[in-house]
């Protein structure tokens, strides 16, 4: 349990850095002399370096193991950070967060990857909501504790020394955390292995069905909420919906207070009836979907401040509901290909963060002539269609998934689920 904690740490101080840019984007732009597609490439770049990590981390933890992949990934997050501090040209401030983004991505699955060899199966689901949840603690401190920091001590020192502070914590992990249990005999890794049999490990886990659905449940669930805490919420409230920088703060908050409250209760309910992953995960997405029709379609663009409430307190939910699809990747694949499994579930959340922003970014950009309300509900119609594809690609899998496990038992082999057969289910091959 100390090793899951000091690891966890590790998460939350992520997701921090992470999301730090989201209250502080105003500050960036006046910082930086940047609009908003600039600006959005802060978080563009960032998000992108962290999904094309995600595979290359899987095998990383897989070969190296965690212990050592965790302590690489804090010592880059604090030189990301500190390197952000100090810089005052746009360059310096891209390539500090492409730091930021590489140490970023290499903790959530190294996280991951000790759940899985310290705590028995049937726990991996609660533990992984557990972890999500608390890193989101990461997401809480970003917003109004930050906003303060930065109105108070500025730019330099606030980031400064968080960055300082994160850097110095890789001692932290050499000395706490191991890969394995005591006593336990590691399964043996080929580290010599060549770039032919790594690429085959990572053909097989996106091969296998479980592991497809869990990308596309993640890609679905995670990015809206992301998307609005890591940039375009705080601009959107203040800018489109008029809401004073307190309010913006307070209700990106609740995107993260519904993380932390949702994630150990969908943790709890998947591991008790683990049949009930997948639709919670499309019912997530339908309802979702009829929150931005509201937003959106809000007559006059100014939604009712009970209303922001509302809708952001359920799009928190699509961080809880992405962990089902790390669940998926572990009950699917052997241990030893967990990692990359993982990895290649991380990807697809990541992928459409960087698609959502960007597109955010360019929408409002060339909308400029309109009123600031209308140009982000332009801009928004993008989240939209990101969530239309997430929701038809994850019934696709789901499908594909389910078929899978009854070909599996119709071969008298064992299955993590139980699960009827539907009238919607793909017809037997």
């Amino acid at each position: 349990m100390i090793i899951w904690v000091t690891a966890v740490l590790v998460y939350m101080a992520a997701v921090f850095h992470r999301t730090s840019l989201g209250v502080a984007s105003l500050e960036a732009s006046q910082r930086f002399g940047l609009g908003p597609a600039a600006l959005g490439t802060f978080t563009v770049l960032q998000v992108g370096v962290y999904a094309l990590m995600q595979v290359p981390t899987g095998m990383l933890v897989d070969r190296y193991g965690p212990r050592r992949v965790l302590t690489v990934a804090a010592a880059l997050m604090g030189l990301g950070q500190l390197l952000f501090a100090f810089a005052t040209s746009y360059p310096l401030g891209l390539l500090a967060r492409a730091v930021l983004g590489v140490g970023d991505a290499m903790t959530f699955v190294s996280v991951l990857r000790l759940v899985a060899a310290h705590f028995p199966v049937r726990r991996y689901a609660v533990l992984a909501a557990f972890t999500a949840a608390l890193g989101s603690l990461g997401n809480l401190i970003s917003t109004m504790p930050l906003t303060l920091l930065l109105t108070n001590v500025g730019w330099t020192a606030t980031f400064a020394v968080a960055g300082a502070a994160t850097a110095l914590y890789s001692v932290v992990l050499v000395l706490r955390v191991r890969d394995n249990p005591v006593g336990a005999v590691p399964e043996p890794v080929d580290r010599t292995e060549s770039l032919r049999t790594v690429l085959t490990q990572v053909s097989h886990a996106w091969r296998t069905p479980g592991t497809r659905l869990g990308f596309w449940v993640h890609f679905s669930t995670m990015f809206a909420p992301a998307m609005l805490g890591l940039l375009w919420g705080y601009p959107y409230l203040v800018q489109a919906q008029g809401t004073g920088t307190a309010t913006a703060g307070l209700l990106l908050s609740l995107l993260v207070v519904g993380a932390i409250v949702g994630g150990p209760t969908v943790g709890t309910v998947i591991s008790r009836r683990p049949e009930w992953r997948t639709p919670m995960v499309v019912g997530y997405l339908v309802v979702a979907l009829g929150v931005w029709a509201v937003l959106l379609g809000w007559p006059g663009g100014r939604v009712p401040l009970w209303l922001l409430v509302t809708g952001f307190a359920f799009l928190s939910l699509g961080g809880p509901a992405s962990t089902i699809g790390f669940a998926l990747a572990r009950d699917y694949n052997p241990l030893r290909r967990v990692g990359t499994a993982t990895g290649v579930v991380n990807v697809g959340g990541f992928v459409a963060i960087t698609v959502s922003a960007l597109a955010v970014g360019v929408l409002l950009d060339l909308a400029e002539p309109l009123a600031t309300a209308t140009a982000f509900r332009i801009a928004f119609l993008s989240v939209v269609a990101v969530l239309a594809l997430g929701l038809w690609r994850t019934s696709v899998w789901w499908r594909r998934a389910r078929a899978a496990v009854f070909d599996a038992v119709s071969r008298g082999e064992e299955v993590p689920v139980q699960i009827r057969r539907r009238a919607w289910d793909l017809a037997p091959a």
